[in-house]
């Protein structure tokens, strides 16, 4: 007997050349238009216009439109889970691009997992938030601490908000390039997002790199007790309000 959903469809789907560069490129959580996407994928505008009906019938794309132009990103956090652990699946197996881009060791350091921060930063962030006492490791994967509480409101993030959401707060999200956590979650979304509120870290344009700012390594390196003039004290305490 044959149980369950069907996945056929969908993993055809991601499947194709074409439709996975889409999907991976829409999963820095920002909207591309066809034209963008037909240059990011390398086909003509009429071929991408036939792989975006598919992904959208679907329900693995959503479209919004605005005067003229119509603007395509992934359809939910579950998509972009789906697809975070695909790269997970296909870097430990081996399939990784025979020929890397300029930017992979940017990629690498620091990269948009849609709307949170991954790559080696990402997971030093988790990882000292662990450390100094911010989050809990938990059977069910990471909890928010009083300590953290306060902390967290230091920064200007409301865990109590957090915790309303129909989101989980936080959840250990496997980086496929450290094979270590990082931060996912609503929890890891507000971060990313009081990062680029205080100037620390900036989108690269037309790709998922985050870049930090002189301002934003300085703050880290000092958070995270890499910097010589670091005191402990100070590293525990986090970085200032962004």
């Amino acid at each position: 007997m044959k149980d369950g959903p069907h996945i056929a469809r969908i993993a055809a789907l991601i499947g194709d050349s074409a439709r996975a560069e889409v999907l991976t490129a829409l999963m820095a959580d920002r909207a591309l238009t066809a034209t963008e996407l037909a240059d990011i994928a390398g086909v003509t505008k009429q071929t991408i216009s036939a792989h975006l009906a598919k992904l959208l019938d679907a329900g693995l794309i959503a479209v919004e439109s605005q005067g003229r132009h119509r603007y395509f990103r992934l359809a939910d956090r579950d998509v972009a889970h789906l697809l975070e652990s695909l790269m997970n699946v296909a870097f430990r197996a081996g399939a990784v691009r025979l020929r890397a881009s300029p930017r992979e060791p940017a990629l690498r350091r620091a990269r948009m997992c849609y709307d949170h921060l991954a790559g080696e930063v990402g997971v030093q962030f988790y990882e000292a938030l662990v450390r100094q006492g911010m989050l809990q490791a938990t059977p069910q994967g990471a909890a928010i601490t009083p300590a953290g509480a306060q902390w967290f409101a230091h920064v200007g993030i409301d865990t109590s908000t957090l915790a309303q959401q129909r989101r989980m707060v936080c959840r250990p999200c496997l980086d496929w390039s450290e094979r270590r956590h990082h931060l996912g979650g609503a929890l890891g979304a507000a971060l990313l997002q009081r990062l680029f509120d205080g100037g620390w870290a900036l989108r690269a344009q037309g790709s998922r790199v985050v870049h930090f700012t002189p301002k934003g390594e300085l703050a880290l390196r000092q958070w995270l007790g890499t910097h010589p003039d670091a005191p402990n004290s100070r590293a525990a305490q986090g970085p200032a309000p962004c």
